[in-house]
């Protein structure tokens, strides 16, 4: 008795707040590969998608990173939950169509990068790294092309912690391409490339990091 008469102050206690949380509404306009409108009620909101980032205007792969997202959303009712509001005013948002985490298949289909700045998400991490082994979307673009859109936007400015600068999440996959014990932790934490870890320990390139 006393179980259940937790869970349903509990269930009171949640309620509240899941449903301030989340917002539906119809996807109106895709501006580029992570920021739509949607029309809510009689309300327009603009929503960035959370914890990705994708090409930017002029960048290799920015018109097909829109048009993937386009097809995922447009006209399509989605379920957004609200995790913040950006200093442009916009909603930031995991974005839902049709039961599925779009950003999530954005990332597993190469269309985007995990904003490192923003997102410490393992499940992330694990698609972009499995999207990069298989050379998918921008992953199959020439190495000079994969420059990640925090980079295009504010060149030398960084989004790594003070003692990984000058390391980028571009191009490098191997241990033999690490120059360093440090070069290859940032790959596996920052970068997500799991590969370096054969043996699941946490500790990358054996031969750097023993």
């Amino acid at each position: 008795m006393r179980a259940l008469l937790l869970l349903a102050v509990l269930a009171l206690a949640v309620a509240p707040r899941a449903a301030a949380e989340f917002f539906e509404g119809r996807v109106v306009a895709v501006f580029d590969g992570d920021t739509i409108e949607v029309l809510v009620g009689h309300e327009r909101r603009r929503v960035r998608l959370s914890g990705i980032d994708t090409p930017e205007r002029g960048q290799p792969w920015a018109e097909k990173a829109r048009q993937a997202l386009s097809r995922r959303v447009f006209d399509k009712e989605v379920r957004v939950n609200d995790v913040g509001t950006d200093r442009f005013g916009r909603t930031v948002g995991e974005v839902y169509a049709d039961n599925v985490c779009v950003g999530c298949e954005l990332v597993r289909e190469g269309n985007a990068w995990v904003y490192r700045k923003y997102s410490d998400d393992p499940v992330l991490f694990q698609l972009e790294a499995e999207a990069r082994a298989a050379q998918r979307g921008l992953w199959s673009l020439p190495e000079a092309q994969r420059v990640p859109p925090w980079e295009w936007r504010h060149p030398g400015s960084g989004n790594t912690p003070p003692d990984r600068k000058g390391f980028t999440c571009t191009g490098k996959r191997l241990c033999g391409e690490m120059t360093s014990c440090a070069e290859a932790r940032f790959h596996l934490e920052q970068c997500g490339l799991q590969e370096l870890d054969g043996d699941g320990d946490g500790v990358p390139c054996a031969s750097l990091c023993r």
